[in-house]
């Protein structure tokens, strides 16, 4: 009887294939020892710094305080301390603020641009003035508590979807088209007009608190956006002066709305950036090899 003869079977080398099924002796989820030395971990993750997240939340405090001197301004205007004269003059004012502010920030307006401006807000006043009797007497039928009821629940939606990063922000020559959050928000702010103004006992009434509405929800983002791209320390300085003006004003107006928003000003700049640099130490990314590939094109011309 012949001896047996041992043969050794020698598989071939293993390789990674993209398309090409399995391969002769091995297992369709076999790996060898370098499958992991391509790991890499926490790549992408972008460490931040608790001063410049900070210095972020800024911008939505700021537009916070905004909001709030409007509604500090429409509770003075029903309790009538504030007229219609007064309301007129704080609009030419506010409109004269706003162009000044322009005119220093920005490199690109023109005289012919500055004569368009003039010409469309023109237009846009003489439209609110004539269209001031249908808001006087549009919710004449609806109680007061019922008006209360949705102003406030759209300022919580103009402020949840309001755009903070300003990246929907139409500077002077530039075409971009806001998104669907930015225009509910935008109009969720003018329904809030029309209700507040609605409850106003004249017409000059009305057309003064929906000028002086329109003028901050309209053109108050363009302008901060401004401020803040021409300095970083003039739109901090410019912040903390509004909240320590919103926070005086409001203050006056009832002592437990001024602890409210002073908590929500401290809770937004201070534990919100510190609960944002607290999570990233729990953040873990792990990329390798078994990840999607991703095209890359290099077009040279």
């Amino acid at each position: 009887m012949e001896g047996a003869t041992d043969q050794v079977i020698e598989r071939p080398m293993w390789k990674k294939v993209a398309y090409g099924g399995m391969q002769p002796g091995y297992d369709d989820n076999y790996t060898d020892e370098s499958f992991l030395e391509e790991m890499v971990m926490n790549a992408n993750v972008v460490k931040r710094d608790l001063w410049k997240v900070m210095q972020d939340s800024v911008s939505i405090t700021q537009y916070i305080c905004i909001v709030a001197l409007v509604v500090s301004v429409w509770a003075h205007t029903l309790s009538l301390n504030i007229d219609e004269i007064s309301l007129l003059k704080l609009d030419v004012g506010l409109l004269a603020l706003g162009f000044s502010i322009l005119l220093i920030t920005t490199s690109q307006l023109s005289v012919q641009l500055l004569s368009r401006y003039f010409l469309n807000i023109s237009f846009f006043i003489c439209g609110l003035y004539i269209l001031a009797p249908i808001y006087h007497t549009l919710t004449r039928s609806m109680s007061s508590d019922s008006i209360v009821a949705l102003t406030v629940s759209l300022l919580i939606i103009h402020l949840f979807l309001h755009d903070y990063s300003g990246s929907t922000i139409r500077p002077p020559g530039a075409l971009k088209n806001p998104n669907l959050a930015s225009n509910i928000s935008l109009n969720a702010s003018i329904v809030a007009s029309v209700l507040v103004a609605s409850r106003l006992p004249s017409r000059l009434h009305v057309f003064a608190i929906m000028l002086f509405s329109l003028q901050i929800f309209l053109f108050a983002p363009l302008i901060t956006f401004c401020i803040k791209k021409y300095s970083n320390r003039v739109h901090l300085g410019f912040s903390f002066a509004l909240m320590s003006m919103t926070l005086s004003v409001v203050y006056q107006l009832h002592g437990m709305l001024f602890v409210l928003l002073l908590g929500l000003l401290l809770f937004i700049s201070v534990v919100c950036p510190y609960w944002l640099i607290r999570i990233q130490e729990y953040k873990f990314e792990i990329n390798g090899p078994w990840d999607e590939a991703k095209l890359c094109f290099d077009i040279t011309e």
